[in-house]
Order: structure tokens, then sequence, then C-alpha cells
């Protein structure tokens, strides 16, 4: 008897691993403005904060700056022509997807990116067809930590969110995930900063690589 009905994954950083494709969108802007080119190890860690905390990390300005929304303008058209350069699923987690798929769980997908950006990367690694729900940024009229997108992925897929476990690599994907009662899983693997402190987010444990979701469902 599975201990869940439904499985849910953040996207960037849990799910898939987006950080090189976002990397080099970001790096082509920063070339355009004659700029050095950053490592993908310096922009990992900032991969689930969306445009806004790239842009910080890359030009240090923020949504205020004059030059904001055009570097952002920029960076999204280049993100969304590379959406699937070298973004794939993290080392194990197909391996994850088909016993949950198996063993007859539902599984689907809430993040924060928008849906125009979603959709597409989706679709690109044959995923849509398989997930019972795919929620985005833009879905609901609030994002995470808001428990909004969470109890619209239940909706969609039929389950009771106390019946649901949640994985995710930011403090607000724990967030979200206790505050309508699911379980919580903090995906170490993925995009921690130096300066998360993981251990207070009171997640139900922390799992260092995909295939120990397996010992949870």
């Amino acid at each position: 008897m599975a201990k869940y009905d439904a499985v849910f994954f953040d996207l960037d950083g849990t799910l898939v691993d987006t950080a090189p494709d976002l990397a080099y969108a970001l790096n082509q802007v920063l070339l355009e403005y004659n700029k050095s080119p950053l490592p993908l190890e310096t922009i990992r860690p900032v991969a689930s904060d969306g445009s806004p905390g790239l842009i910080k990390l890359a030009f240090g300005i923020s949504a205020e700056d004059p030059e904001y929304t055009t570097i952002q303008t920029r960076f999204i058209e280049l993100y969304r022509h590379h959406i699937n350069r070298e973004s794939r699923l993290f080392d194990g987690m197909e391996n994850v997807l088909q016993t949950i798929e198996k063993a007859g769980l539902k599984w689907g997908v809430i993040t924060n990116k928008p849906a125009f950006l979603t959709d597409p990367l989706m679709q690109a690694l044959k995923l849509n067809q398989r997930a019972s729900c795919i929620v985005s940024g833009d879905t609901t009229a609030n994002s995470k930590p808001h428990p909004d997108p969470m109890l619209f992925a239940c909706n969609a897929s039929a389950v009771k969110p106390e019946n649901c476990l949640y994985i995710g690599d930011a403090q607000r994907d724990i967030e979200a995930g206790n505050i309508v009662n699911m379980d919580t899983l903090i995906a170490h693997y993925g995009y921690l900063k130096s300066t998360d402190q993981p251990e207070t987010w009171q997640a139900k444990a922390t799992i260092y690589k995909p295939e120990e979701i397996l010992n949870w469902i």
C-alpha cells in the first residue's frame, strides 16, 4: 500500500537541472554588454531565483534600475530560445518517475516558473503528458510560498494535500507544502545557497540524490 497518492516536484533544481541553460542565456547577455561571463558554479545556487536573482548576480541591479527591463527582456528571449539546450532530469530522476508511475501514483510539477517557460520545457523533455498536473508561477493568483498553487495541484490531480509528498530545493517550497499539510523533502542536490539554513525549514527530511525519494513512497 503506497504511503502517498501523489508526489509533486518543484521544477528548477528539483526535477530538472536547468542551471546550464539559464547560465548560458545569462552569460550571452553579459557578453553583449561587454562583461565577462560567470562560471556555472557561481550561477547554479541562484538558478531557482529566476531572472531577478540572476540579473542581480550578474549586473548588480534590481527592477528599479532603468536598464533592468531591457536586460531582463533580452535574458528571457535568449533563455526561451535555448530552454532545452542542456536541461535534463537530474541523474536518477527518470527511475524515480517510472517507479511512481508503476506504483499507480500520480506525480506533478508545482513551480514558480511562468507558464510560457514551464510548458515548452516540459514538452521538450516529454514530461507534459506524464504529469498529472503542471502548476506554474502564474497558474494561480499567488505563487509559492502561498498555498494556492499547492491546493490547485491537489484539485487538478484529485488528491488531498495530506496524502501528498512535495520535494523542493528552496525555503518557499517547503513553506508552501507545510502550510497545506503535505509531507515535504528538501532536495539538497538542487540550487541551495551557502547562506541557506535548510535545517530551519521544518521539512520532513533532506535528501541528497533523487533516488532517496523512493525511500518515502
